[in-house]
């Protein structure tokens, strides 16, 4: 199957919840694991919700890094969505995984934009302009 990107969901639980709320945490935790993952980091917009919680995401060349985060329950959302194969979004999950503390995990992977679904020879696909097939 070839496809355009990469998607992985991820539910992260017993996070830490002091970690899960500071704002300041949660973006360099993000940073980190963008930068694990091999990826090119082009811009980041965190915010603190009161009383608690963190959304935030990470734009990368390759595409995006996301989070909401729920303290109080310990919970946190993430979205790492990659394009081409030069970035491993297994090494940004596992890292943001590590630096939350999460517990207990469950993920879904799934393949973003069908090759074979636009009609086009999968050889003559590229990521970005300059890319070689």
């Amino acid at each position: 199957m070839h496809s355009l990107g990469t998607q992985i969901v991820a539910e992260l639980y017993a996070c830490d919840k002091e970690r899960l709320n500071d704002v300041a945490f949660v973006k360099q935790a993000m940073l980190a694991a963008a930068r694990d993952s091999g990826a090119t980091i082009v811009a980041d917009a965190f915010h603190h919700f009161s009383p608690h919680g963190v959304s935030g995401a990470v734009i990368i060349a390759e595409s995006h890094l996301s989070i909401h985060t729920w303290p109080e329950y310990g919970y946190a959302a993430v979205d790492l969505f990659t394009c081409g194969n030069t970035v491993d979004g297994e090494k940004a999950f596992l890292s943001l995984k590590q630096a939350l503390g999460a517990q207990q995990v469950s993920t879904m992977e799934l393949h973003r934009g069908l090759v074979e679904m636009m009609g086009v020879d999968p050889a003559t696909v590229v990521h970005k302009p300059g890319d070689a097939a």
